[in-house]
């Protein structure tokens, strides 16, 4: 391993690790809905469309904050902006606990995004400051497997939590949102100990290592432009189209699934173990692929391929599926839609640097987690409207032919930089 190589290697074991744990509770407080929704779409009376609705418009108030939050966090630095967002969400999170109304239960979902916009493209941008773009596959797949790790320990911790209905004159359901939402207001204060705001504030660099890491970020030489370049640039806006179809399959899936399984008969525990299958699989697929895509320097391919596997097994249940085969088909796509999404986030990141860097990772994301509205929203209203999920899996299934056209004519087009980042 050369001395770069060892430098790199000690960044990522003092910081993905952390940031990864962060990034379970973050997203296990913006799911968990999904789990809340086997009791309380029944005590606060929300049909299926109603829900839909509710959980998706987490991503409306995510949507219009994300490019405002990211660029406060290179204003005011990365380690007190996270630590607002964290205390934050948690707070919002908390209050769910609270619901009592379908009105109620809209408001503070849209609040949770509000609160939590800024989080996840902070943390892509902030790997940006310590790894340069020919290793970020790799240690994007690092910090993206905490996604995974919090589906599959709160999978079964969310079922085993409902199973508290009564507990202190509280439903289940209060409880998980209670319980799952308190680490994160605990966890913003030892954001404040723990992450540095770049290599030249982290005290456990050496001065060499800390020119290393220098040296290797300015010899990519991406261009350093302000904010509003990449708010005009329409490869930008090109590749937020394409990450609507991962994003809306991502949470169509994601925040249905554990209905789907439970509509089986199984029990609230055993439903969190089934859903906690394919995060397991995808875990290893996820961290193997993106090694793959690193080491043949190529990244079209390997976001398209998984996308086109991911729809074909979303049509495959939609026309052919009986309750186990819509289980398993539904397990593959989620964990091709992985697959794609950890290579997929190597594109913004080689475009702009600076200022710009900021603003195009948030608007990627911003416009993509327009489809954490549309996917859970078209799953409720199409459900409510046939009676079944498969033409919402239909659907979701044309959002990832949208993503995989989208990235081969970005790819085609010759608009990315850097030949050795996207062929």
């Amino acid at each position: 391993m050369s001395d770069e190589s060892k430098v790199f290697a000690k960044a990522a074991w003092r910081l993905i690790p952390f940031m990864g744990l962060l990034y379970v509770v973050n997203y296990l407080d913006r799911v968990n809905v999904g789990f809340a929704a086997l009791a309380m779409n029944r005590d606060l009376g929300l049909s299926a469309g109603a829900y839909g609705f509710g959980a998706g418009i987490f991503f409306l108030g995510y949507f219009l904050c994300e490019v405002p939050s990211n660029a406060m966090l290179v204003r005011v630095g990365a380690k007190r902006w996270i630590f607002r967002i964290m205390l934050s969400w948690g707070a919002v999170s908390m209050a769910m606990a609270l619901v009592r109304t379908p009105g109620a239960f809209y408001t503070l979902r849209f609040l949770q995004g509000v609160t939590e916009a800024g989080f996840f493209p902070g943390m892509i941008l902030y790997l940006t400051f310590w790894f340069p773009a020919a290793t970020r596959a790799r240690f994007n797949a690092m910090f993206l497997a905490s996604i995974l790790v919090a589906n599959i320990v709160g999978s079964p911790l969310s079922g085993a939590i409902l199973g508290m209905n009564g507990v202190a004159g509280l439903h289940g359901w209060q409880w998980l949102f209670l319980i799952e939402g308190a680490p994160a207001v605990l966890l913003s204060f030892s954001v404040l100990a723990f992450l540095p705001d770049g290599p030249q504030d982290a005290r456990w660099l050496s001065r060499a290592e800390k020119t290393c890491i220098a040296d290797a970020l300015s010899a990519e030489s991406l261009p350093r432009e302000d904010l509003w370049v990449a708010l005009k640039d329409v490869r930008i806006w090109v590749l937020g189209l394409a990450d609507i179809g991962i994003i809306t399959t991502h949470y169509g899936i994601g925040l249905w699934l554990p209905q789907v399984v439970k509509a089986t008969g199984l029990s609230a525990l055993a439903t969190g173990f089934v859903v906690a299958i394919p995060y397991v699989v995808a875990l290893g697929v996820m961290l193997a692929w993106a090694q793959s895509s690193d080491s043949r320097h190529e990244r079209t391919v390997h976001v398209v391929a998984p996308a086109l596997l991911a729809s074909a097994s979303l049509l495959a249940a939609a026309f052919f599926g009986g309750e186990t085969f819509t289980i398993v088909a539904l397990g593959l796509a989620l964990i091709c839609t992985y697959a794609a999404l950890v290579v997929f986030w190597t594109l913004p990141m080689s475009i702009l640097g600076g200022s710009a860097a900021a603003g195009a990772i948030a608007l990627v994301n911003a416009v993509g987690n327009l489809g954490g509205f549309l996917g859970p929203s078209l799953m409720g209203w199409l459900k409510d409207r046939t009676g079944n999920y498969s033409s919402g899996m239909a659907v979701l299934a044309l959002g990832l032919i949208l993503t995989a056209a989208v990235v081969t004519a970005f790819s085609r087009a010759g608009v990315a930089k850097r030949q050795a980042v996207i062929q």
